[in-house]
């Protein structure tokens, strides 16, 4: 892929923060170039790191660009990441991989056909939490894992963000804004999902804004802001998801796992570390010391990974995985809505383990 992989980001709102912030600490990855439908926008956070603005037109076929970033909106998603594998690109976007199956399907299409890298975050699960955690599913801590608890309640982002509108639009909502943490976490843990289960509601048509220059305006509902199911993984655990943006608080983990040898706690999967607990059968609580992942890891970490994963080896946070997590969620919205078992039709490898070390270094 070249190293060090060339980034241009489209789109510089609120995440892109995170990861210029963590562009400065990898020699995997080297920014070259930044668009935004903002034009003046694009030109200040270009001129801040020292490269170019450009259109998303020139971005995407500037020779000195390898990988396209992709931190639009989701509804955007595809439209740019299908304009990046026409000009072949390598792609890597914020979750989720698409608004739409249907979207994320060209979207893995289309890069396998042209022979370029696809990969999605969350990146979250590369980080000495998940790992550890894994690690010690995979050393046999718990014994065979038999279910899964991940549970995430909130108020709603409203309350915090000043441009909410997107969270409570098709393509949005809990499960498709916050499922990606859980869901990749699942499927690194415990493996791909065969079938799920699941409910859904809603209990407002609008959302307040509660900050920012637009506090006090109202915006529409239109998805499910309160999804339930059980995930059937094709190991034969089970694991049970509450997502929720009408919930006030909760003291549920935001991850259990459960063998008969023994029970983990995992910490939160939107972020890259955390305690990892673990209760063996006739013992008690302790803490386990972080034995996997990526040290100090934030949001980039997933891309340097694919820059430094040797060609023909699938990088971890790959398109593949992104696709699956996402018929995986778009199967629990579909069986909300029908009120049986849906099949999940895709299936994944489960993604490599990450023996613990520092940034991904340069291949």
């Amino acid at each position: 892929m070249g190293q060090p992989l060339r980034i241009g980001i489209v789109g510089v709102g609120a995440i892109s923060g995170a990861y210029l912030s963590t562009f400065e600490r990898l020699d995997a990855v080297r920014l070259t170039a930044i668009a935004d439908v903002d034009a003046e926008r694009a030109k200040t956070v270009a001129a801040e790191r020292g490269v170019r603005a450009l259109s998303v037109d020139e971005l995407v076929t500037d020779p000195e660009v390898d990988l396209v970033l992709n931190l639009t909106i989701p509804a955007a998603h595809a439209e740019i990441a299908l304009k990046a594998i026409a000009a072949g690109k390598h792609v890597y976007g914020e979750k989720p991989l698409a608004a739409t199956l249907e979207d994320a399907k060209r979207i893995v299409d289309a890069g396998r056909e042209a022979g370029v890298r696809v990969g999605c975050a969350p990146d979250t699960v590369l980080g000495t939490g998940v790992q550890t955690a894994r690690k010690a599913i995979d050393d046999g801590a718990i014994g065979a894992p038999v279910a899964a608890t991940a549970t995430m309640m909130t108020p709603g982002h409203e309350r915090w963000h000043p441009n909410p509108d997107f969270y409570y639009q098709p393509g949005g909502g809990p499960l498709l804004d916050m499922g990606p943490y859980y869901v990749t976490a699942l499927v690194t843990l415990l493996g791909p999902v065969a079938s799920v289960i699941g409910a859904a509601s809603h209990t407002r048509e609008t959302r307040t804004i509660g900050s920012g220059p637009r506090a006090g305006e109202v915006v529409p509902v239109d998805i499910d802001t309160h999804v339930t199911g059980v995930l059937r993984h094709e190991s034969g655990a089970l694991s049970t998801l509450v997502m929720s943006f009408d919930s006030v608080a909760t003291r549920a983990s935001n991850i259990e796992v459960h063998g008969q040898a023994g029970s983990l706690i995992v910490p939160d999967p939107n972020n890259f570390d955390g305690e990892v607990r673990l209760h063996a059968l006739g013992g008690e609580w302790e803490t386990l010391e972080p034995s996997a992942g990526y040290r100090d890891a934030a949001r980039g970490y997933g891309l340097a990974d694919l820059a430094a994963t040797a060609e023909g080896v699938p990088a971890r946070a790959d398109g593949d995985l992104a696709y699956h997590v996402l018929d995986i969620m778009t199967s629990l919205l579909a069986s909300a809505d029908g009120g049986a078992a849906v099949t999940v039709a895709s299936t994944c490898d489960r993604p490599a383990a990450v023996p613990l070390q520092d940034a991904p270094k340069a291949v």
